[in-house]
This record gives structure tokens, sequence and C-alpha cells, in this order.
């Protein structure tokens, strides 16, 4: 069975905007349709759907994602999705979004972790009928008085899409879980291995307390997650939501059962830390699966 495609290349969109006689960029508010039947909202049953054009020409789909029993902070944005998405992908910057419905505070905060968010032009397509739906507007547009990362870091520091890494290196391990990880110790090692790189990755430049999970599901498939954090705070993304966004995005489809094991690396002692709201959602979404915790320094 073919699995929903959350990343299009370069060609591929160009080949799909010429069928229609549209441009790429006219393209995107078309995709966003498809990608709401992508989400996965179980409790608000309101799907949302985010197609953004990456610099690189690529176009990149985001949903969002409830889990019921959780709290509803713990929901994925389609915004939050779309940004992490490109994460994933090593996309460089975002130029183009069309969502179904306008960004929320909450996700266009979020934008401005990305290098000249202010810039982001943005379609939102549910608008009134006598509104033009060609028309982007700026995400300054939608937050005229920001604030972000240039009011706390320097102009140097890497943003949320630009590569860097963080130097980090396991301690000891610390057990979670009753058995052992799934399919041995092989699998366990390529999963620890997995979330110290996602950890290496992750954007916690308020904090400085980096953090990475890493799962594998029952095929052997592993998806990682990287902490992403927010000047302001509060829409920081935790690397269990990165990890399953990468599961929805790049998986064999299908509930999140099918993930068996998972593996968080983050500092010992940190006074940012991911593991109990990690176990929490490992233990609602997926019952089943083990849990490790490795520290690195």
């Amino acid at each position: 069975m073919d699995r929903p495609k959350f990343v299009i290349e370069p060609t591929e969109a160009e080949s799909m905007a010429n069928q229609l006689g549209l441009t790429v960029l006219e393209l995107l508010p078309s995709l966003v349709k498809p990608a709401q039947s992508l989400a996965r909202p179980p409790i608000s049953k309101y799907h949302v759907g985010a197609v953004g054009l990456g610099s690189s020409g690529r176009i990149f789909l985001g949903v969002n994602l409830e889990f019921p029993g959780l709290p509803l902070h713990h929901s994925v944005h389609a915004e939050q999705f779309l940004v992490t998405n490109l994460y994933l992908n090593a996309e460089s910057n975002l130029r183009y979004v069309a969502v179904s419905s306008a960004p929320c505070g909450h996700c266009r905060q979020f934008f401005q972790e990305i290098r000249g968010a202010s810039d982001i032009n943005v379609l939102v397509t549910s608008d009134e009928p006598n509104e033009d739906r060609s028309k982007f507007r700026p995400l300054s547009y939608f937050l005229p008085h920001r604030f972000g990362p240039d009011d706390l870091l320097d102009k140097d520091e890497p943003l949320l899409l630009e590569p860097h890494r963080n130097g980090l290196s396991l301690l000891g391990a610390k057990e979670n879980c009753c058995s052992e990880l799934c399919n041995g110790d092989t699998f366990a090692e390529e999963l620890k291995r997995a979330a110290l790189d996602a950890a290496n990755r992750s954007h916690a430049p308020y904090s400085r307390c980096p953090s990475g999970v890493a799962l594998i599901d029952c095929e052997g498939k592993v998806y990682k997650g990287s902490y992403l954090e927010s000047a302001a705070y509060n829409p920081s993304f935790g690397p269990v939501q990165a990890a399953i966004v990468d599961y929805v995005a790049n998986g064999f489809g299908g509930g999140y059962e099918r993930i068996v094991g998972a593996v968080l690396v983050e500092k010992e002692d940190s006074v940012v830390r991911q593991e109990h709201t990690a176990r929490l959602i490992l233990q609602l979404i997926s019952p089943k699966c083990t849990f490790k915790v490795f520290h690195c320094c």
C-alpha cells in the first residue's frame, strides 16, 4: 500500500503544477485539503492542513495530531508538524505556507524561530469567498509586534532550521523498563545512537537543555525527534512529539501501537527535563512500548 507523501521533491512539484496549469506557488493551496485528510484529531474532529514551500523548491505537508487521554497541550499543531517536517529533512528555510485556517497565536510564535520569519508568506485558504485566495501575506501581517530570538539571543546564534551540533556524548544508562528493549541489544544500540544524534541537533538555545528521542516500530524502522524550543517558552516542541511527526510522515501508517520501543537522551539534572512527559505520552499512545533514558553531557 502506498503511504501518503509528506515531502514532494521539486521535479514532482513542477510536474504536478504543470498538469494542473498552475505555478508551483499556485499549487500550494490546492494541496491543503489533501493534507487535511491526513490529520489525526480524534478529540476535536477539526482537521488542519498546512503546506509549505522551502527554499530548496521542495513542498512539505503538516497536519494536526491529538492524543486521547492526554492533556490538550500535548497536541501537535499542523504548523508545528510542518516546521518539524522541514527540520527532519534539513530544509534551510520556509518561504511560503498555505494553511486551512489562520495560524493560532501559538503557531505564529513558533514560526519566529526561523530566520527571517516575518517574511514568510502565508495564505489562509478558508478566507471568505470575496477574499483574494491567491494573495499571500507576510507573517508580520499576522504577528505585527513580534517577540522572538532577537530579543534573547546573539545574532550569530543558529536558529531552528540552521545546521548545528550540540557536542553531546553519552554517560551511563538509566533503565526505565522491566524488560529488554524490543528485538535485543542491537536495536537498543541503534536507538541510543539515533536519540543522541537527535539531541545533538536539538534547538535549545534558551534553556541549554537539548534532548532527543528515537522510536522503533514493529517493522524495525527508526524515527527521530529533537527538542525544539521557542523564545516564548510555551510553544516549545517536545522531542517525543517531534519523533511522532517523523513516525506519521515517514512510517508505514497505522496506529501508534506499532511503536514498540523508545529511547530518550537528555542531560542529567537539567533544568528542563523530558523524561516524565515522554513516558506519559508513550504509555498512553502505545502501552506496550518499552522506554529507556540515557544521560549525556
